[in-house]
C-alpha cells in the first residue's frame, strides 16, 4: 500500500494525486503535498492550493 496522499479541490473536486504529480503543471510524479509551490494552481479551476483539503 502506497503512503502517498490525495488532496481534493473544494471547488471544484479537481484531485492531486501525490504518486502522479500533475506533469501538466510541471509537478513531478511522487512529489509531496508539502512540497508543490504556494503557488500552484488548480489546473481545473485555478484556485490557490489552500482550497485544497486532504482526501481521507
Amino acid at each position: 500500500m502506497s503512503d502517498y496522499k490525495k488532496y481534493v479541490c473544494e471547488v471544484c473536486g479537481h484531485i492531486y494525486d501525490e504518486a502522479d504529480g500533475d506533469q501538466d503543471t510541471g509537478i513531478a510524479p511522487g512529489t509531496r503535498w508539502e512540497d508543490v509551490p504556494d503557488e500552484w494552481r488548480c489546473p481545473e479551476c485555478g484556485v490557490e492550493k489552500s482550497e485544497y483539503i486532504l482526501l481521507d
